[in-house]
Protein backbone atom coordinates (compact mmCIF):
# COMPACT_ATOMS: atom_id res chain seq x y z
CA UNK A 1 0.00 0.00 0.00
CA UNK A 2 1.32 3.52 -0.90
CA UNK A 3 -1.34 5.31 -0.07
CA UNK A 4 1.55 8.28 1.24
CA UNK A 5 5.50 8.65 0.11
CA UNK A 6 6.79 7.26 3.45
CA UNK A 7 9.81 5.97 1.24
CA UNK A 8 10.46 9.72 1.71
CA UNK A 9 9.64 9.07 5.62
CA UNK A 10 11.92 6.34 6.03
CA UNK A 11 14.80 8.15 4.51
CA UNK A 12 14.43 11.06 6.91
CA UNK A 13 14.01 8.85 9.78
CA UNK A 14 17.42 8.20 8.63
CA UNK A 15 18.56 11.03 8.85
CA UNK A 16 17.39 11.94 12.39
CA UNK A 17 19.30 9.14 13.77
CA UNK A 18 22.59 10.46 12.22
CA UNK A 19 22.18 13.67 13.33
CA UNK A 20 20.19 13.44 16.65
CA UNK A 21 20.57 9.66 17.85
CA UNK A 22 16.92 8.72 17.04
CA UNK A 23 16.94 4.96 16.34
CA UNK A 24 14.67 5.17 13.08
CA UNK A 25 13.95 1.45 14.30
CA UNK A 26 12.63 3.12 17.55
CA UNK A 27 10.38 5.34 15.52
CA UNK A 28 8.88 2.92 13.18
CA UNK A 29 7.70 0.61 15.73
CA UNK A 30 6.21 3.58 17.05
CA UNK A 31 4.28 4.93 13.93
CA UNK A 32 3.03 1.63 13.22
CA UNK A 33 1.46 1.38 16.82
CA UNK A 34 0.11 4.86 16.11
CA UNK A 35 -1.34 4.37 13.20
CA UNK A 36 -2.81 1.16 14.55
CA UNK A 37 -5.40 3.24 16.97
CA UNK A 38 -5.39 5.82 14.21
CA UNK A 39 -6.99 2.69 11.98
CA UNK A 40 -9.18 1.46 15.41
CA UNK A 41 -10.55 5.07 15.80
CA UNK A 42 -11.16 6.00 12.13
CA UNK A 43 -12.93 2.88 11.06
CA UNK A 44 -14.48 0.85 14.19
CA UNK A 45 -11.94 -1.82 14.09
CA UNK A 46 -11.99 -4.48 16.35
CA UNK A 47 -8.62 -5.49 18.06
CA UNK A 48 -7.32 -7.56 15.11
CA UNK A 49 -5.92 -4.85 13.21
CA UNK A 50 -1.77 -4.61 12.60
CA UNK A 51 0.40 -2.13 10.20
CA UNK A 52 3.40 -3.27 8.87
CA UNK A 53 6.07 -0.63 7.51
CA UNK A 54 8.65 -2.12 5.44
CA UNK A 55 12.49 -0.44 7.26
CA UNK A 56 14.00 0.00 3.58
CA UNK A 57 11.44 1.10 1.46
CA UNK A 58 8.77 2.46 3.50
CA UNK A 59 6.25 0.42 1.88
CA UNK A 60 2.79 0.43 4.52
CA UNK A 61 0.62 -2.65 4.80
CA UNK A 62 -2.71 -2.85 6.68
CA UNK A 63 -3.59 -6.29 8.00
CA UNK A 64 -6.63 -7.82 10.21
CA UNK A 65 -5.87 -10.86 11.28
CA UNK A 66 -8.81 -13.20 11.17
CA UNK A 67 -9.32 -17.27 12.16
CA UNK A 68 -9.53 -19.71 9.89
CA UNK A 69 -12.94 -21.42 10.13
CA UNK A 70 -15.13 -23.72 8.08
CA UNK A 71 -17.72 -21.21 7.02
CA UNK A 72 -17.11 -17.29 8.46
CA UNK A 73 -20.05 -15.74 10.12
CA UNK A 74 -18.10 -12.67 11.74
CA UNK A 75 -16.50 -11.65 8.54
CA UNK A 76 -14.22 -8.97 10.72
CA UNK A 77 -12.43 -11.44 12.86
CA UNK A 78 -13.59 -15.07 10.72
CA UNK A 79 -11.90 -16.21 7.32
CA UNK A 80 -13.57 -19.18 5.39
CA UNK A 81 -11.52 -22.33 4.91
CA UNK A 82 -12.30 -21.97 1.03
CA UNK A 83 -11.24 -18.75 0.81
CA UNK A 84 -8.10 -19.28 3.44
CA UNK A 85 -6.85 -21.63 0.98
CA UNK A 86 -6.34 -18.95 -2.22
CA UNK A 87 -4.09 -17.13 0.21
CA UNK A 88 -1.99 -20.16 1.66
CA UNK A 89 -2.54 -23.23 0.69
CA UNK A 90 -0.93 -24.29 4.04
CA UNK A 91 -3.85 -23.10 6.19
CA UNK A 92 -6.21 -25.51 8.00
CA UNK A 93 -9.27 -24.83 10.30
CA UNK A 94 -7.93 -23.34 13.64
CA UNK A 95 -5.02 -21.53 12.11
CA UNK A 96 -4.85 -17.33 11.85
CA UNK A 97 -4.20 -15.75 8.94
CA UNK A 98 -3.26 -12.02 8.26
CA UNK A 99 -5.37 -10.50 5.33
CA UNK A 100 -4.43 -7.19 4.03
CA UNK A 101 -6.87 -4.37 3.58
CA UNK A 102 -7.12 -1.53 1.87
CA UNK A 103 -9.05 1.01 3.40
CA UNK A 104 -10.24 4.03 1.77
CA UNK A 105 -8.70 7.57 2.95
CA UNK A 106 -6.40 6.17 5.23
CA UNK A 107 -3.48 7.33 3.43
CA UNK A 108 -4.26 11.01 4.58
CA UNK A 109 -4.77 9.49 8.11
CA UNK A 110 -1.40 7.86 8.14
CA UNK A 111 0.10 11.04 6.81
CA UNK A 112 -1.26 13.29 9.47
CA UNK A 113 -0.36 10.18 11.78
CA UNK A 114 3.05 10.23 10.58
CA UNK A 115 4.25 13.61 11.26
CA UNK A 116 2.80 13.89 14.77
CA UNK A 117 4.51 10.56 15.60
CA UNK A 118 7.67 12.06 14.45
CA UNK A 119 7.19 15.13 15.87
CA UNK A 120 6.53 14.16 19.28
CA UNK A 121 9.59 11.55 19.26
CA UNK A 122 11.68 14.40 18.05
CA UNK A 123 10.30 16.12 21.23
CA UNK A 124 10.81 13.68 23.14
CA UNK A 125 14.42 12.64 22.26
CA UNK A 126 15.42 16.49 22.71
CA UNK A 127 13.88 15.93 26.30
CA UNK A 128 16.23 12.65 26.85
CA UNK A 129 19.38 14.83 25.29
CA UNK A 130 18.91 17.68 27.89
CA UNK A 131 17.99 15.37 30.61
CA UNK A 132 21.14 13.26 30.44
CA UNK A 133 23.35 16.59 29.64
CA UNK A 134 22.20 17.98 33.17
CA UNK A 135 21.93 14.42 34.83
CA UNK A 136 25.62 14.67 34.04
CA UNK A 137 26.15 17.81 35.57
CA UNK A 138 24.67 17.30 38.97
CA UNK A 139 26.64 17.97 42.16
CA UNK A 140 28.41 20.95 39.34
CA UNK A 141 27.70 24.83 39.41
CA UNK A 142 25.80 26.54 36.42
CA UNK A 143 25.23 29.98 35.05
CA UNK A 144 21.32 30.79 34.97
CA UNK A 145 19.43 34.46 34.74
CA UNK A 146 16.83 34.82 36.63
CA UNK A 147 13.69 34.99 34.74
CA UNK A 148 11.11 35.27 37.99
CA UNK A 149 11.38 35.97 41.53
CA UNK A 150 8.28 37.08 43.21
CA UNK A 151 9.83 36.04 47.04
CA UNK A 152 9.15 32.07 46.18
CA UNK A 153 10.70 30.23 44.08
CA UNK A 154 13.32 31.67 41.79
CA UNK A 155 13.16 30.86 37.87
CA UNK A 156 16.55 30.48 36.24
CA UNK A 157 17.19 30.22 32.10
CA UNK A 158 19.97 27.69 32.23
CA UNK A 159 19.83 28.21 27.96
CA UNK A 160 18.11 25.05 27.46
CA UNK A 161 15.51 24.73 30.24
CA UNK A 162 14.60 26.34 33.11
CA UNK A 163 15.85 25.62 36.79
CA UNK A 164 14.32 26.33 39.96
CA UNK A 165 15.59 27.28 43.36
CA UNK A 166 13.32 27.00 45.96
CA UNK A 167 12.77 29.22 49.00
CA UNK A 168 14.86 26.95 51.26
CA UNK A 169 17.51 26.77 48.17
CA UNK A 170 17.96 30.49 48.45
CA UNK A 171 20.28 32.58 50.71
CA UNK A 172 18.20 34.21 52.90
CA UNK A 173 20.03 37.87 52.81
CA UNK A 174 20.10 37.72 48.38
CA UNK A 175 17.48 39.48 46.85
CA UNK A 176 17.03 37.97 43.53
CA UNK A 177 15.83 40.11 40.93
CA UNK A 178 14.80 39.39 37.17
CA UNK A 179 17.86 39.23 34.94
CA UNK A 180 20.75 38.93 37.11
CA UNK A 181 23.43 36.94 36.52
CA UNK A 182 23.71 33.98 39.40
CA UNK A 183 25.85 31.24 39.53
CA UNK A 184 23.93 28.20 41.20
CA UNK A 185 25.04 24.14 42.92
CA UNK A 186 22.92 21.68 40.81
CA UNK A 187 21.09 19.79 43.57
CA UNK A 188 18.80 17.46 41.65
CA UNK A 189 17.88 16.89 38.04
CA UNK A 190 14.22 14.82 37.80
CA UNK A 191 12.01 13.89 34.90
CA UNK A 192 8.71 16.08 34.67
CA UNK A 193 5.06 14.51 34.10
CA UNK A 194 5.83 15.61 30.52
CA UNK A 195 9.06 14.34 31.01
CA UNK A 196 10.10 17.73 30.88
CA UNK A 197 13.65 17.87 32.96
CA UNK A 198 13.38 19.62 36.52
CA UNK A 199 16.88 21.00 37.43
CA UNK A 200 16.86 21.83 41.10
CA UNK A 201 19.56 24.75 41.55
CA UNK A 202 20.63 25.48 45.14
CA UNK A 203 22.77 28.51 46.68
CA UNK A 204 22.26 27.97 50.67
CA UNK A 205 23.69 24.19 50.05
CA UNK A 206 27.33 23.48 51.67
CA UNK A 207 28.04 21.88 48.64
CA UNK A 208 27.89 24.88 46.72
CA UNK A 209 30.78 26.32 49.03
CA UNK A 210 32.61 23.06 48.27
CA UNK A 211 32.31 23.33 44.33
CA UNK A 212 33.70 27.16 44.76
CA UNK A 213 36.42 25.96 46.89
CA UNK A 214 37.25 23.67 44.26
CA UNK A 215 37.04 26.61 41.38
CA UNK A 216 39.53 29.29 43.76
CA UNK A 217 41.82 26.87 44.78
CA UNK A 218 43.94 24.58 42.57
CA UNK A 219 45.52 22.44 45.01
CA UNK A 220 41.80 21.37 45.93
CA UNK A 221 40.95 20.76 42.65
CA UNK A 222 44.06 18.77 42.06
CA UNK A 223 43.48 16.72 45.69
CA UNK A 224 46.60 18.04 47.22
CA UNK A 225 44.04 19.59 49.45
CA UNK A 226 40.85 18.05 50.83
CA UNK A 227 38.05 19.26 52.31
CA UNK A 228 36.97 17.26 55.13
CA UNK A 229 33.68 19.15 56.21
CA UNK A 230 31.56 22.29 56.24
CA UNK A 231 29.18 23.78 58.36
CA UNK A 232 27.26 26.74 56.93
CA UNK A 233 24.33 29.13 58.53
CA UNK A 234 23.91 30.27 54.81
CA UNK A 235 24.54 33.93 53.98
CA UNK A 236 25.83 34.45 57.68
CA UNK A 237 28.93 32.67 58.42
CA UNK A 238 30.70 29.01 57.29
CA UNK A 239 33.11 26.90 58.50
CA UNK A 240 35.53 24.75 56.43
CA UNK A 241 37.82 22.17 57.56
CA UNK A 242 41.09 21.22 55.28
CA UNK A 243 43.46 19.02 55.44
CA UNK A 244 46.43 18.11 53.60
CA UNK A 245 48.74 14.97 53.82
CA UNK A 246 51.75 16.66 51.97
CA UNK A 247 53.61 18.50 54.59
CA UNK A 248 54.68 21.17 52.64
CA UNK A 249 51.29 22.41 52.28
CA UNK A 250 49.83 24.62 54.50
CA UNK A 251 46.22 23.77 53.55
CA UNK A 252 44.59 26.96 55.25
CA UNK A 253 47.10 29.74 53.69
CA UNK A 254 47.05 27.93 50.30
CA UNK A 255 42.93 28.39 50.55
CA UNK A 256 43.00 32.13 51.89
CA UNK A 257 45.29 32.72 49.10
CA UNK A 258 48.19 35.33 49.62
CA UNK A 259 46.36 38.70 50.70
CA UNK A 260 43.31 36.95 51.20
CA UNK A 261 42.90 36.78 47.46
CA UNK A 262 41.36 33.76 47.00
CA UNK A 263 39.22 33.37 49.75
CA UNK A 264 37.51 36.78 48.82
CA UNK A 265 36.75 35.66 45.69
CA UNK A 266 34.31 33.17 47.63
CA UNK A 267 33.21 35.56 50.04
CA UNK A 268 32.41 38.02 47.14
CA UNK A 269 30.45 35.00 44.86
CA UNK A 270 28.53 34.88 48.69
CA UNK A 271 27.82 38.19 49.28
CA UNK A 272 29.99 38.78 52.18
CA UNK A 273 29.09 35.43 54.14
CA UNK A 274 31.79 34.94 56.39
CA UNK A 275 34.11 32.28 56.07
CA UNK A 276 36.29 30.35 58.51
CA UNK A 277 39.10 28.20 56.90
CA UNK A 278 40.25 25.40 60.02
CA UNK A 279 42.79 22.74 59.83
CA UNK A 280 41.82 19.55 60.32
CA UNK A 281 43.48 17.08 62.69
CA UNK A 282 42.65 13.62 63.86
CA UNK A 283 43.04 14.82 67.38
CA UNK A 284 39.89 15.85 68.03
CA UNK A 285 40.66 18.45 71.19
CA UNK A 286 43.12 20.44 68.57
CA UNK A 287 40.12 19.77 65.99
CA UNK A 288 37.41 21.31 68.43
CA UNK A 289 39.57 23.93 69.47
CA UNK A 290 40.55 25.49 65.86
CA UNK A 291 37.02 24.79 64.68
CA UNK A 292 35.91 27.77 67.60
CA UNK A 293 38.17 30.26 65.63
CA UNK A 294 38.25 33.13 66.07
CA UNK A 295 37.83 32.77 69.87
CA UNK A 296 40.92 31.59 71.83
CA UNK A 297 40.64 27.98 74.06
CA UNK A 298 42.89 27.48 77.12
CA UNK A 299 41.88 23.75 77.20
CA UNK A 300 39.48 21.31 75.85
CA UNK A 301 38.74 18.15 77.93
CA UNK A 302 36.98 15.09 75.75
CA UNK A 303 35.10 12.06 76.50
CA UNK A 304 35.37 10.12 73.63
CA UNK A 305 32.75 7.27 74.46
CA UNK A 306 30.01 10.34 74.20
CA UNK A 307 31.57 12.56 71.92
CA UNK A 308 31.54 15.25 74.38
CA UNK A 309 33.91 18.32 75.00
CA UNK A 310 34.30 20.55 77.45
CA UNK A 311 35.92 24.05 76.44
CA UNK A 312 37.60 26.08 78.76
CA UNK A 313 38.25 29.72 76.91
CA UNK A 314 39.25 32.94 78.60
CA UNK A 315 36.53 35.25 80.26
CA UNK A 316 36.90 37.93 77.38
CA UNK A 317 36.64 35.14 74.97
CA UNK A 318 33.47 33.99 75.94
CA UNK A 319 30.87 35.35 73.82
CA UNK A 320 33.15 34.94 70.81
CA UNK A 321 33.15 31.43 71.42
CA UNK A 322 29.26 31.05 71.60
CA UNK A 323 28.67 33.35 69.05
CA UNK A 324 26.09 35.51 68.54
CA UNK A 325 22.71 33.66 69.10
CA UNK A 326 25.18 30.64 69.50
CA UNK A 327 26.45 30.71 65.71
CA UNK A 328 30.16 30.00 66.16
CA UNK A 329 29.41 27.07 69.34
CA UNK A 330 26.60 25.38 66.84
CA UNK A 331 28.67 25.72 63.58
CA UNK A 332 32.03 23.79 65.37
CA UNK A 333 29.81 21.32 67.00
CA UNK A 334 28.30 20.63 63.72
CA UNK A 335 31.72 20.59 61.67
CA UNK A 336 33.27 18.35 63.78
CA UNK A 337 30.12 16.41 65.09
CA UNK A 338 31.24 16.27 68.76
CA UNK A 339 29.27 18.36 71.11
CA UNK A 340 30.63 20.98 72.70
CA UNK A 341 29.82 22.68 76.02
CA UNK A 342 32.39 26.14 76.36
CA UNK A 343 32.86 27.97 79.67
CA UNK A 344 34.85 30.25 80.98
CA UNK A 345 37.68 30.26 82.82
CA UNK A 346 35.87 31.85 86.23
CA UNK A 347 32.86 29.79 85.52
CA UNK A 348 34.98 26.64 84.90
CA UNK A 349 36.69 27.66 88.38
CA UNK A 350 33.33 28.43 90.26
CA UNK A 351 32.70 24.63 88.96
CA UNK A 352 35.24 23.28 90.35
CA UNK A 353 34.86 25.28 93.51
CA UNK A 354 31.65 23.90 94.09
CA UNK A 355 31.81 20.10 92.86
CA UNK A 356 34.84 20.47 95.61
CA UNK A 357 32.30 21.17 98.38
CA UNK A 358 30.19 18.85 97.78
CA UNK A 359 32.38 16.46 97.61
CA UNK A 360 34.05 17.48 101.11
CA UNK A 361 30.13 17.58 102.51
CA UNK A 362 29.28 14.23 101.36
CA UNK A 363 32.64 12.63 102.73
CA UNK A 364 31.97 14.81 105.90
CA UNK A 365 28.09 13.07 105.87
CA UNK A 366 29.94 9.72 105.35
CA UNK A 367 32.29 10.08 108.62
Amino acid sequence: MKAIDMKELVVAMKELEEERGIKKDYLLESLEVALVTAYKKNFDSADNVKVSIDKETGEMHVYSTKNVVETAKNELLEIGLEQAKKISKKLEVGDTVDVEIVPKNFGRIAAQTAKQVVVQKIREAEREIVYTEFNDKKGEIVTGIVQKSDGNAVVLDLGKLEGIMPTKEQIPTEEYKVNDKIRGYVLSVAKGVKGNPQVIISRSNSDFVRKLFEFEIPEIYEGLIEIKNISRDPGSRSKVAVYSTNENIDPVGSCVGQKGVRIQNIINELHGEKIDVIEWNEDPAIFIAAALLPAQVLAVDIKDDEKFAQVIVPDDQLSLAIGKSGQNARLAAKLTNWKIDIKSESQFRKMLEETKQIEQSEGNENE
